[in-house]
């Protein structure tokens, strides 16, 4: 039987029905053409993605095997990570930079801020008329970021003995900031030296408009269950910080709380100076003075600027600047007087005239807390350190002429503090008793900061835990392939949220939208 019949007129079906049959099929295959086109389309489209992961993957696992083995050749003295030219050359898998390029950047926007980094850089660059770009100040900021919360996350392990500090800071508003920063206690300097950054470690960053104990409590728990309690805890007098220290323990061993020595010597020198009526009536002295002679001939002997937060941990430079103007006043023909008459001197600095004998007091007693703090910060704590402590304020008093019964006060409080201390080790333990590197990172964070400081709180609290030691190549590497920019957005969407400068953006907004102005 033949398939197809050789004359339309033998088909029973219309050609009006054969054609529109016709016409229906090719409709249906033209159809089922574009749908399979589609799905071909759709799987190159895959096919070219998978390729694309596959050799993200194969630049990755090869920019790890680099790493470990620069690493090894660095452990075993073969090389420095830092200056081997091929990582320091290499591309980070989704970056346009080099790993060399961004960690010149990072430790560049350290010192001097993110925009000064790229102007620094663009000048350097058209100097010696190079064919590079430069990181624009956005990618450099991003990169900092990431590194920072990169280093949060390798921090100690659960069988290091680690001393932690912890102290709040605060700006503008109602938030403070809790930063915890840790150092291997098996990495405290020797004897004679003093505590570096490089040596720590930033443990936690928490901003929070609230830190009552149990807040404070609450942190110090999540910390410890990650990389276990500290042996020692160190921060000021604030018992908010103190008492959930003591609930802390590990291996049946009660973390040691130990107090700050700088901010106990300013309690003390508030409580012998700082209260009375006379030192108050020098503090109103002085900060009239320097309104009355910063703008005339008499300007290079304006007192510095008064502080209002934590004053008697500063009085320093105030009460040096005294005693030179003291100086001063008794030495008419001195060179630093050229140019100003005595009765110009004597109408604007001769009140300092009735408080040399206070001065001599205040000076000495601001010389053995500074004694104190330098021999503390060389010594660290340990068994004995008080017995030194006590000999080397001798030497003090002797050195600085006069018997001033506050000092002694002063003397033998510090002394009775470091003694209270030092009980609580065991012989052969060694601790730390001074926070000022703490305080050294909350200053190099307000340089980085620059104007911003006076602003609140940003996303820049991630960079923080990356400017306790310069970054290389190899950790640039390291940081960047663990932290990518949407791991950085929910750490700081986590830890940070609303930030002061992100409610002002959204009260203009408001007002704006309101069309009033």
């Amino acid at each position: 039987m033949a398939l197809f019949r050789s004359r339309p007129s033998q088909y029973k079906t219309s050609s009006y029905e054969t054609a529109r049959n016709l016409i229906r099929s090719r409709n249906h295959q033209r159809n089922r053409a574009k749908r399979l086109r589609g799905r071909v389309d759709a799987l190159e489209a895959e096919n070219q993605q998978l390729r694309s992961s596959l050799k993200q993957c194969e630049e990755q696992l090869l920019l790890h095997r680099q790493i470990q083995e620069l690493g090894g050749a660095a452990s075993a003295g073969e090389g420095n990570p830092v200056d081997d030219l091929p990582l320091s050359a290499m591309r980070i898998v989704g970056h346009h930079f080099t790993a060399g390029m961004i960690a010149l950047c990072i430790n560049l926007a350290r010192h001097i801020g993110f925009r000064p980094a790229q102007c620094a850089l663009q000048v350097v660059v058209d100097a010696l008329k190079l064919n590079v770009k430069v990181p624009s100040h956005d990618a450099i900021r991003n990169w900092t970021c990431r590194l920072g919360v990169g280093e949060l996350e390798q921090t100690f392990r659960k069988d290091q003995e680690v001393l932690w500090m912890a102290d709040h800071s605060s700006q503008v508003g109602p938030e403070k900031v809790l930063l915890i920063i840790g150092i291997a206690v098996d990495d405290l300097p020797e004897r004679g030296q003093t505590l570096s950054l490089d040596k720590v470690q930033v443990l936690a960053v928490v901003p929070g408009e609230h830190w009552k104990r149990e807040d404070v409590e609450r942190e110090y728990q999540k910390l410890a269950e990650r990389i276990g309690a500290p042996r020692y805890l160190l921060c000021d007098g604030a018992i908010e910080l103190q008492e959930p220290a003591k609930k802390l323990e590990k291996q049946g061993r009660k973390t040691i709380v130990l107090g700050d020595l700088k901010h106990y010597a300013a309690n003390v020198f508030e409580k012998q100076v700082g209260r009375s009526e006379r030192f108050k009536a020098f503090l109103s002295q002085a900060g009239l003075t320097r309104n009355r002679v910063q703008q005339t001939e008499l300007s290079h002997f304006a007192p510095p600027p008064l502080k209002q937060k934590s004053r008697f941990m500063n009085l320093g430079p105030l009460l040096r600047w005294a005693s030179m103007v003291s100086y001063h006043l008794s030495e008419p023909h001195s060179a630093a007087r050229a140019g100003v008459t005595a009765d110009r001197m004597n109408e604007k600095l001769g009140w300092l005239r009735e408080y040399r004998d206070d001065l001599a007091c205040w000076a000495k007693c601001q010389e053995l807390i500074d004694t104190a703090l330098s021999f503390i910060n060389q010594q660290g704590l340990s068994r004995g350190v008080c017995g030194r402590l006590q000999t080397c304020l001798d030497e003090a008093m002797f050195r600085v002429p006069g018997h001033h019964a506050a000092a002694d006060q002063v003397a033998a409080s510090l002394v009775a503090f470091v003694e209270r201390s030092e009980q609580q080790l065991g012989e052969g333990e060694r601790a730390w008793l001074s926070t000022e590197i703490l305080e050294s990172l909350f200053g190099r964070f307000k340089r980085l900061e620059g104007q911003h400081s006076k602003g609140g709180f940003t996303s820049l609290l991630a960079a923080l835990p990356s400017l306790c030691r310069p970054v290389d190549p190899s950790r640039v590497c390291r940081r960047l392939l663990q932290v990518t920019t949407p791991k950085l957005k929910n750490w700081i969407q986590e830890n940070i949220g609303r930030t002061l400068t992100g409610r002002r953006v959204e009260a203009y907004q408001q007002y704006a939208a309101a069309g009033t102005g």
